[in-house]
Parts: C-alpha cells; sequence; structure tokens
C-alpha cells in the first residue's frame, strides 16, 4: 500500500469529521490538492458554503489549497466580494443591486481586488483562523489558532496573532531553499511512501538523494 486513498471522502474509519477536502469542491474558482483535510465535527463537508466566505461569481477571484495541508475547525477564507470602495464617498457596494444603482458596472469595487488567495502545500492552518483576501501563503507554513492573516506568509514561516505576524522561521535558510527545491510534495505517493521516515525525521540528506 502507498498511503490513502485520496479519493476517499473520509480516510479515517469511522471518523466522518476528518475529510480529504477535494471532494466536497464543486465550484471551478475553488482548487484544493490531493491529500489536504478539513477537521470539523459539525461541518467538514461543508466547507465550500461556511468557510468560504464573500466568494461571488462576478469578483472572479479564486482560492487555490495546495497539497497535504492540514486545516482545523473553523478556519475560513474571506474572498475579495468582501471588500467596499474606498475613493468614493460611500462604501456602500452600490452597484451590485443594479436597478439604476450602477446596473451591475462592479468596476469601482474592483479597485480593492487583490487577487487570488493562494495557499502552498503542507501548510498547517489553525482553529478559527482568518485568511483575508488576495493573500499567499507559502509552503510548509504554520498558521497560528485565531490568527487574522493580512499580508503574505513566506514559506516554512510560523505566524500569529491579530494582525498575524511572524514569530520564527521553522527551519535556516539553507534548508527551507533545499525543502522548496525538492517539492516532496509533488512526489508520487509511492515515492512518499518509500522515503517517509526521512521526512518524518527531518533527514534533509536522506531526501536529497533520494532526489
Amino acid at each position: 500500500m502507498y498511503g490513502p486513498d485520496p479519493d476517499n471522502p473520509t480516510p479515517l474509519p469511522g471518523v466522518d469529521q476528518l475529510v480529504f477536502l477535494k471532494n466536497f469542491i464543486t465550484r471551478d474558482s475553488i482548487s484544493v490538492g490531493d491529500y489536504t483535510y478539513y477537521d470539523d465535527v459539525e461541518h467538514a463537508t461543508e466547507f465550500e458554503t461556511r468557510n468560504v466566505l464573500y466568494h461571488y461569481d462576478f469578483v472572479g477571484d479564486r482560492l487555490v489549497i495546495g497539497k497535504y495541508c492540514s486545516l482545523a475547525t473553523g478556519c475560513t477564507f474571506l474572498m475579495n466580494g468582501a471588500n467596499h470602495p474606498l475613493s468614493s464617498f460611500s462604501t456602500f457596494p452600490f452597484a451590485i443591486f443594479q436597478n439604476g444603482w450602477g446596473d451591475g458596472d462592479v468596476a469601482q469595487l474592483a479597485e480593492q481586488h487583490r487577487g487570488d488567495t493562494v495557499v502552498g502545500n503542507d501548510v498547517w492552518i489553525g482553529r478559527d483562523a482568518c485568511i483575508l483576501p488576495g493573500v499567499k501563503i507559502g509552503d510548509g507554513a504554520i498558521i497560528g489558532a485565531k490568527a487574522v492573516v493580512s499580508k503574505d506568509v513566506p514559506p516554512y514561516t510560523v505566524v500569529v496573532g491579530n494582525p498575524a505576524k511572524a514569530v520564527r522561521q521553522r527551519f535556516d535558510d539553507k534548508t527551507v531553499t533545499k525543502l522548496l527545491e525538492i517539492s516532496w510534495w509533488d512526489w508520487s505517493p509511492e515515492k512518499i511512501t518509500t522515503n517517509l521516515h526521512m521526512i518524518t525525521n527531518a533527514d534533509l540528506d536522506g531526501m536529497i538523494n533520494a532526489v
């Protein structure tokens, strides 16, 4: 065997609260990689509607989550539809209501568009953390519980608090560079299984040799 089947919605027998998330995504504007899981005792299968907020088709932004990510209960992603115009005298989004109020012209709303929200691979997002629109989170990063992330997070960096701030880098620069080059999350399940002891025991030389 080479690990669990990523197409199995509930990979832990008898534990329905932990799901491989990609199996519950229906929208083209949301992409989730293999083995990324969401853990929620009450709403595990409703991530798309309960945890991805203000995600309107007319805005056009995407949420991209990589492989092997661990998402804790209540983590949320605020998308660009949460933003309001700041350059006018009112922040009220008149245009979206049409009927003479801009007739659907959302150009003014687009001034606050911050782009797609992207989560790398092997990212751990803690309970009730909130990711704001357009944030990019690097591979191997850790987002602390209840953190509010308003800025990009470098790879293998731990951030906590509101607003979230970096508290440390998980490994030295040389190791981080090598890990990003290796990108073990792109290995086949067979190769990961064969070299799993090197990944879990932080054997960088062994992983380099495996490459």
